[in-house]
């Protein structure tokens, strides 16, 4: 029975020491860098699945850049809402030594909201250059056209700085290259000529900054500058030669339709001469007819059909004689 109160009481204070062991390395660091954490502590961090050594690490920095007003208790929170505890560390330090002020709370927010807030920091000290347009995005140059019709092609570059105060909800780089090409694009087109764009190309700058276009931003616009201006397409003579050439074809269109106006009308003319022909055909069939029924009738006498005949057959000798072409048959005007 002894033997096993031994082996229950070796146990029992095996584990303990155990335990402080596996806490010993990170308590003894934190001990030594001035930014005490109780043994307890570190053990409340175990159980809350946070890593003590995580927590320690940031504290230890902290202390040694002379902060002293972050605790274990808001990095531990700021953990397990799934932020980046030494990233947030990393910009309160940064912060503090270009004297920005940055409190934690509002880095652990702009940390949240899925912003790097040390790359921020970072480029609120050291302002960063964005070319417009992105070169990323396939396009090199922002293409305009003036009033004079010829086509203007320009890049920029655009000095920002992070403001911090705005990281949260405000928008991206996208936004601010959106803006100024937008701004390129209405100074261009609002020129009189493209000589007055190649002249004073710090025009562009000059408006495009007036319109305030960092509003809503996560930036603050410096300074923008013209890097490259060149001369694109004529594009007023090229849509007035397209608009010319739609002009042509909406023309032809427009005589074909008449043409075949014409044609039908050219059709049913000659529809109606066929039938006048038959008309006449017809007529001169009912004439032998009539002459007989004059004969039968004793209207028409032998002698008189004789002369008839006769004055008929000189009439078609003179007419071959003086060479006098004779009336067109129904056949003939069927093959012309």
């Amino acid at each position: 029975m002894w033997q096993i109160f031994l082996i229950v009481l070796i146990i029992v204070l095996i584990i303990p020491v155990l335990f402080f062991f596996y806490f010993l390395n990170v308590w003894i660091r934190a001990l030594a860098s001035k930014a005490h954490v109780s043994i307890w502590n570190l053990v409340g961090m175990k159980l809350r699945r946070v890593p003590p050594s995580l927590i320690v690490e940031a504290l230890i920095r902290l202390r040694k850049a002379g902060m002293s007003t972050v605790n274990t208790d808001a990095l531990e929170a700021h953990y397990l809402a799934g932020g980046d505890v030494l990233n947030v560390v990393n910009a309160l330090i940064a912060a503090d030594k270009a004297g920005i002020t940055l409190t934690f709370e509002r880095a652990a927010a702009i940390d949240l909201a899925g912003r790097d807030v040390f790359g921020s920091v970072r480029v609120s000290v050291n302002p960063r250059v964005i070319d417009c347009p992105d070169p990323a995005k396939g396009r090199n140059t922002v293409d305009a056209v003036a009033k004079d019709g010829i086509q203007v092609k320009a890049k920029a570059r655009v000095t920002v700085r992070a403001n911090l105060e705005r990281l949260v909800g405000g928008a991206t780089e996208e936004t601010i290259i959106a803006r100024v090409g937008e701004g390129i694009v209405t100074t261009i087109g609002s020129s009189n000529t493209y000589k007055d764009v190649l002249e004073n190309p710090d025009l562009i700058s000059k408006r495009v900054l007036d319109k305030g276009l960092d509003s809503g931003t996560a930036f603050e616009i410096l300074s923008i500058d013209i890097a490259d201006v060149d001369v694109g397409d004529n594009v007023g003579a090229r849509l007035q030669a397209d608009q010319a050439e739609a002009d042509k074809r909406v023309a032809q269109a427009k005589a074909e339709v008449r043409r075949a106006a014409a044609v039908a009308v050219e059709q049913e003319m000659r529809a109606r001469v066929q039938e006048m022909q038959a008309t006449v055909v017809e007529a001169q069939a009912e004439v032998p007819k009539a002459m007989a029924a004059a004969l039968r009738d004793g209207n028409l006498g032998v002698l008189d059909y004789y002369r008839m005949e006769n004055l008929k057959a000189d009439t078609d000798m003179r007419s071959k004689i003086t060479g006098e072409d004779q009336p067109p048959t129904t056949g003939e005007h069927e093959e012309s």
